[in-house]
């Protein structure tokens, strides 16, 4: 067909219907948003509407000689794209019709059709003939000011800090010999300890801020200097010194507090130990009283009840060690108590023995090692009893009378380390998107066409569906880890178990998103992101031990899963796991009714972009996998198997349920978050990010979800081509988006990220 075939009304809508049938986008909710456009078309006529609606016909489409004519029609207006205009396709298309016809203007229903499509220039700059004007970096947002949005608590304290980490120690450099690079790491400590920044989470007395939450936001950012510099920080101001502020008593804070905050104290945190890993409450070092000399005697009873992975061991001057109390022939439980391991010349104490750890996969210039205790005794006095303590007669007192309350209760004051490590992993993941980005906004490679520029990496639908899922992910932790220290910061009570369960699952979730990240980058770089002076390497090294740190992530998933089948009931951790019987009493009515075979296909984009919908389908996740597991249980210990025994055969179910659980959290939190930002465009930025993160995580478990009749194939089938279209909707934005995540510069030293 000629030009002079189609009307002034339909000239506009050749190129859309170019696009959508070259690239197949005619599902039932794409026609349908196309054929409301049509209706509400004020400069279309009725035949050009009745011909429109007649190009949308799945049973009787043009033919392939017309659409041949479209492309034809579009290549000889000679008209550039433009990527930077804020709906390219529509501007595109009203200037082909301005070509033939001289018609001015914007098409409102054209722009809609190009919103709710999703079809951006990547998507179909590749079907036009045409001059491509790119633009890799054409946002209407801006990255800093999602910076400060993402950073509003504390921004100026964050301003100044950053501007701190512009000093020469803390220049990002590859580092191979681990003596050289833990005594560079101890001197970065030692100036971040001097300047204050270490003490933040203290109190004022003790050289602090009283800012927890600022404390989480300095260890973060000090990921994006090095892996190594951020733990050895938290094992000395965090693990360190704050078992001395959470479970010491006033006159050991002030003996002790202030040096761990400015570092003339140099400690490390002797938790685990090699033969039982992440059972704190099966350790077997002992603390022995002895009421004629009031001290406790520290000691290890076989080779393999060391203390192990002990960061600062070879440089910390003194211990908080966990130990059994055992007080009058009864043992009492874990408590932790102040041990001094070196002397004034730094060397070990009698009955001291430590060793290194060696050369690890990360994490080199941490001085991780092993710490044996043979009879050591220290005064009563280094006991942190704020929890539970000796008394003049001799006798053990706790205003805690149940141990495992007692022990949960002193292990929830130290949830914030275990915050600060998934933010750790977290910052690891964002460094590496930013890279990985940066690079595909630079690098180009393929083109059917070898007279013309190559195209660029991050104009692959696959480049965009690999990285952009996981920068929407990045925002959504950084808000729910945001509220988690919040709600750790401001729980003054000693019962921390439901934030605690919280953050249990949260930090195993998002501790293996940012392996797989980190990893999904590195490939996305190719050999370039094989490179150690691209960072990426280091990244990938360091933040492996993230997803054991602080917990194994199985383990943790457990916890969570605990919290859930009890309905957070104190009794669960004194009653063990019979009181799970009780909570089933009240669950095993809680039946789910079938769903209604209209919303298992419901696939129209304002549906499934509704965060009713993502909390709906999470929900239900989430109660389904916690009615079974229950009932699994219930009917395993009918049959006489024992109550642990029925939870073991149950153990991979759990796994999933505390997954679910977290997977529910995190979005819940993300969108309540939302609801409190002012209305403009950057809320509506972060609503889409949510959108596709959820619909991701959905997407993740699609089979589960088709097994339950939850999904019918037609909406799973449209969940896949919204995360695919969501990925390309923001890939204008990207550059913004990893901009956003306020990395300093000069920490950024990849090559291929400048």
């Amino acid at each position: 067909m000629t030009v002079a075939s189609y009307s002034p009304g339909i000239l506009p809508y050749i190129p859309f219907f170019y696009v959508i049938w070259s690239d197949d986008l005619l599902s039932a909710s794409e026609i349908q948003v196309v054929q409301t456009a049509i209706a509400a078309d004020p400069s279309l006529v009725p035949e050009d509407k009745a011909q429109l609606l007649n190009w949308l016909d799945k049973a009787n489409p043009p033919k392939n000689g017309e659409i041949k004519s479209w492309q034809q029609l579009i290549s000889n207006s000679g008209v550039a794209l433009v990527e930077s205009e804020t709906h390219p396709l529509e501007a595109f298309a009203m200037k082909v019709a301005q070509f033939y016809n001289g018609a001015e203007g914007h098409n409102p229903q054209l722009q809609t059709i190009e919103r709710n499509l999703g079809i951006q220039p990547n998507h179909y700059n590749h079907l036009f003939h045409v001059e491509v004007v790119h633009q890799p970096f054409a946002t209407t947002y801006d990255g800093k000011t999602l910076d400060a949005l993402l950073n509003a608590k504390g921004w100026e304290v964050l301003l100044e800090f950053r501007k701190f980490l512009q000093q020469a120690p803390f220049t990002w450099s590859i580092q191979r010999d681990k003596t050289a690079f833990r005594q560079l790491v101890l001197d970065q400590l030692l100036v971040l300890a001097k300047s204050g920044w270490g003490a933040y989470a203290y109190p004022s007395a003790n050289g602090g801020k009283e800012d927890l939450e600022t404390y989480a936001s300095i260890f973060e950012h000090l990921v994006f200097v090095d892996g190594s510099l951020a733990v050895k920080f938290g094992v000395q101001f965090g693990l360190f010194g704050g078992s001395i502020q959470n479970l010491g008593n006033p006159s050991q804070k002030e003996q002790y507090l202030t040096a761990a905050g400015n570092a003339t104290l140099l400690g490390c945190f002797a938790m685990t130990e090699t033969g039982h890993g992440s059972n704190v409450r099966g350790i077997k070092t002992t603390a022995t009283y002895l009421h004629e000399e009031r001290c406790l005697v520290i000691h290890t009873p076989g080779t393999n009840d060391n203390k192990e992975y002990i960061g600062n061991a070879l440089h910390a001057t003194m211990a908080t060690v966990f130990a059994q109390l055992l007080v009058n022939g009864k043992n009492n439980g874990v408590h932790a108590i102040l041990v001094p391991l070196r002397d004034a010349n730094h060397e070990e104490l009698d009955g001291i023995t430590i060793e290194d750890n060696g050369y690890k996969l990360g994490l080199n210039g941490v001085d991780n090692g092993k710490i044996w205790f043979n009879q050591v005794k220290v005064p009563v006095a280094n006991l942190l009893d704020h929890y539970g303590g000796i008394d003049e007669q001799g006798n053990y007192h706790s205003k805690i009378k149940n141990a495992n309350k007692r022990f949960f209760t002193m292990l929830g004051t130290l949830v914030g380390g275990r915050i600060c490590v998934a933010k750790g992993a977290l910052a690891a993941a964002k460094m590496a998107l930013t890279i990985a980005v940066k690079y595909g906004l630079q690098r180009r490679q393929f083109n059917d066409n070898i007279k013309i520029q190559e195209d660029l990496l991050m104009d692959y639908p696959s480049h965009q569906l690999r990285l952009i899922p996981k920068v929407a992910s990045c925002y959504v932790y950084h808000f729910v880890l945001q509220r988690a220290m919040q709600e750790y910061a401001g729980n003054t009570s000693d019962d921390k178990r439901k934030i605690e369960t919280q953050v249990a699952g949260l930090k195993a979730i998002i501790s293996w998103f940012a392996t797989e990240a980190i990893q999904e980058s590195r490939e996305a770089c190719g050999g370039k992101g094989y490179l150690l002076e691209n960072q990426i390497a280091d990244l990938k090294n360091d933040s492996d031990i993230f997803t054991t740190f602080e917990g194994d992530n199985t383990v943790l998933l457990q916890l969570a899963a605990k919290g859930v089948l009890s309905d957070f009931n104190s009794e669960f951790n004194s009653g063990g796991f019979s009181s799970v019987l009780r909570f089933l009493g009240t669950q095993l009515s809680d039946r789910f009714t079938t769903i209604n075979p209209a919303y298992v296909n419901k696939v129209d984009s304002a549906h499934l972009y509704n965060p009713k919908f993502h909390l709906h389908a999470l929900d239900f996740r989430l109660r389904r996998l916690t009615y079974s597991a229950a009932l699994r249980i219930k009917n395993y210990i009918k049959k006489g198997i024992p109550s642990y025994q029925a939870f073991l055969k149950t153990q991979t179910h759990i796994l999933e349920l505390g997954k679910a659980y977290s997977d529910v959290l995190a979005v819940k939190w993300y969108y309540e978050k939302l609801e409190h930002l002012p209305e403009d465009s950057y809320r509506s930025l972060l609503y889409q990010l949510g959108a596709l993160h959820s619909l991701a995580m959905i997407r993740a478990n699609a089979t589960w979800f088709l097994e339950q009749g939850y999904l019918g194939g037609t909406k799973s089938k449209a969940i896949r081509q919204r995360v695919e279209r969501l990925s390309t909707e923001l890939r204008p934005h990207v550059n913004a988006l990893v901009d956003g995540f306020g990395i300093p510069e000069q920490q950024l030293a990849a090559p291929i990220a400048n």
